[in-house]
C-alpha cells in the first residue's frame, strides 16, 4: 500500500486558479498509476484525471478537460493537478488515488484495489 498525503486546497472565486499535490511515500509508490477523484456535496465520488506510473499517458474526465492538467514529478513520488478555469460546480472533496494497476483500470474500478489520500476541500465562489 501506498501513503497519500494532498495539499493545496482552498477557495477561490469562479475563473481562477489553484493547484492540488499529493506526495506518495511507500515501498513501491514509483510504480504506481495516480490519478485524482472528488466528491460534491450529495453525490457520488466520480473519477477526474489519472496520469500513468512513467507520465507518459493522461486521462481525464469530460467536465475537466481543456481546464485541468495533472503532471508527476520526476522521481514519481508527487502528482500535482493544476486546475485553471475553476467553476462552481468544481467545488468538491478531491482525493488522491493510487494503485499498482494501469490507468484504465484504476479508472473503471474506481480505483477499488489502490490507495486514498483523506481528501482536500476545493470551494469556488461565483
Amino acid at each position: 500500500q501506498v501513503q497519500l498525503v494532498e495539499s493545496g486546497g482552498g477557495l477561490v472565486q469562479a475563473g481562477g486558479s489553484l493547484e492540488l499535490s499529493c506526495a506518495a511515500s511507500g515501498r513501491t509508490f514509483t510504480a504506481y498509476t495516480m490519478g485524482w477523484f472528488r466528491r460534491a456535496p450529495g453525490k457520488e465520488r466520480v473519477f477526474v484525471a489519472a496520469i500513468s506510473w512513467n507520465g507518459g499517458v493522461t486521462y481525464y474526465a469530460d467536465s475537466v478537460k481543456g481546464r485541468f492538467t495533472i503532471t508527476r514529478d520526476n522521481a514519481r513520488t508527487t502528482v500535482n493537478l493544476q486546475m485553471n478555469s475553476l467553476k462552481p460546480e468544481d467545488t468538491a472533496v478531491y482525493y488522491c488515488a493510487a494503485d499498482n494497476r494501469d490507468a484504465v483500470t484504476l479508472i473503471t474500478s474506481n480505483n477499488n484495489k489502490g490507495s486514498w489520500g483523506q481528501g482536500t476541500q476545493v470551494t469556488v465562489s461565483s
